[in-house]
């Protein structure tokens, strides 16, 4: 094993905390992973790791010793990325975490379109709503969609979605048409989950963003059952744009109390560190917020 080769598993060893889960990422025996480890500390003279039957943890030098190889590995990324980015020829593999519906309605054309383009880079594209951590599960990117980020995420912001309180005309006209939010409590509402927990709805009323926890006979954490649930004339949701609008297109169900905007959704690209990007990610995501912008 090369010097940069060892960097690249002490990395990979540090960050997962873990032999086996470093072992199983990178597809080779944890007998493997730990000798070449052992072997780095040999060579070095120092201890990186101390073992303990739950976890590994940094030894001082150890530490100091990943600060060191990641600037050094950044570097020699940035310089091969130069040479790339010269060739204007963008190649490798990602892989990329994508919310379900919105990935389906508006990212997957778009990634489709990249392949065309691209024909160099391969694809792997996994489908889920739940927040993929991208480090332990080897993800190069990660799209979501959320009203803020938490504290340490990595994020490019590549578009925006609107959300939308809607219903069936029928329902309304059995039911009656809330004229503010606080009407709701009346009226039967389907609701959005998310780990278990129904999610409130917010909206501005007279400059001031209030929540309101609606009460909801059928739940789901899929906004395109929620959708079509109301246009069933089974209540009132409220869902983003990208799921309401073939709905609204088509007569199935209107907007409602949209003099009380909801607060916007931010759709990011999500990186694993704000280290040096690869010339393919950067491509990628260039790629996608062009096609996400407001025509």
């Amino acid at each position: 094993m090369d010097r940069l080769d060892a960097m690249h598993l002490f990395i990979r060893v540090a960050e997962l905390g873990s032999f086996s889960a470093a072992a199983q990422q990178l597809g080779v025996a944890r007998s493997v992973v730990t000798r070449q480890i052992a072997a780095l500390e040999a060579h070095l003279g120092v201890k990186l790791m101390a073992r303990s039957t739950r976890r590994l943890s940094l030894t001082s030098a150890g530490t100091a010793y990943l600060e060191k190889c990641r600037v050094i590995l950044n570097l020699v990324e940035a310089a091969e990325t130069g040479v790339a980015e010269e060739r204007l020829t963008p190649r490798g593999n990602i892989r990329i975490s994508l919310p379900l519906s919105f990935g389906l309605k508006r990212l997957a054309p778009l990634l489709l379109d990249f392949s065309q383009r691209y024909p160099e880079i391969s694809l792997d594209m996994d489908y889920t709503d739940r927040r993929v951590n991208l480090i332990e599960e080897g993800v190069d990117l990660s799209i979501r969609i959320t009203r803020r980020l938490e504290p340490g995420d990595v994020a490019r912001r590549i578009g925006t979605a609107r959300m939308q309180v809607v219903a069936a005309p029928e329902y309304l006209a059995r039911h009656g048409r809330p004229q503010q939010p606080a009407e709701l409590a009346h009226h039967e509402c389907l609701g959005y989950t998310n780990a278990g927990a129904t999610m409130p709805w917010q909206f501005m009323i007279d400059g001031q963003l209030e929540s309101l926890q609606v009460r909801s006979r059928i739940n789901a954490n899929n906004g395109d059952v929620m959708t079509e649930a109301a246009a069933q004339g089974l209540g009132i949701t409220c869902q983003p744009d990208f799921i309401t609008d073939t709905f609204i297109a088509a007569g199935r169900i209107e907007e409602i109390l949209a003099d009380f905007p909801m607060p916007e959704l931010g759709i990011y690209a999500m990186l694993a560190s704000n280290r040096h990007v690869p010339y393919r990610v950067r491509a990628l995501m260039d790629f996608l917020a062009a096609g996400l912008a407001p025509a």
